[in-house]
């Protein structure tokens, strides 16, 4: 079997990030892949799972809002638990998400309340949230993105 794209990055060096992981085109629709490699594979530790979720759902609540809701596919955590994959319409670079990806992020940090989709008839896991972590992460991340703006592999 081939390997796929995302095995043949090198996780030791890979850092905190906002990076294109990869752009599909079929049919005539191209589909860009982003990696928000929020911690550093293998140095960091992994994020806590109530986070992750908590970020799933205001995340994915910011983006389907935005001004460019049409152009987002999904959004949500990658398996080994650093990062999270967002998946847009259209051949796209970091630089060009950049900003929706801050202003996602800032909701994230300012919010306060009841975490949307958070009731046991909306999620499968409803009660698995933490706000508070969620706020850590994310914070983390935006200073890592802002002061570096790793953009590339």
């Amino acid at each position: 079997m081939e390997k796929i794209e995302s095995f043949k990055v090198n996780h030791l060096k890979l850092e905190s990030g906002l990076y294109v992981s990869r752009v599909d085109v079929n049919r005539g629709c191209a589909v860009t892949t982003f990696d928000l490699r929020f911690t550093a594979p293998n140095r960091e530790p992994v994020m806590d799972m109530p986070a992750i979720h908590t970020i799933e759902h205001l995340g994915a609540t910011y983006l389907r809002n935005s001004s460019l809701k049409e152009d987002v596919v999904y959004f949500g955590p990658m398996g080994c638990r650093t990062g999270f994959y967002l998946i847009m319409f259209g051949k796209l670079r970091s630089e060009d998400v950049y900003e929706l990806v801050m202003n996602m992020l800032r909701f994230i940090s300012e919010f306060e309340g009841e975490i949307p989709g958070a009731k046991p008839q909306e999620c499968g896991n409803y009660s698995e949230q933490n706000l508070n972590m969620a706020k850590y992460y994310v914070n983390r991340y935006m200073r890592n993105l802002s002061q570096n703006k790793r953009f590339h592999y």
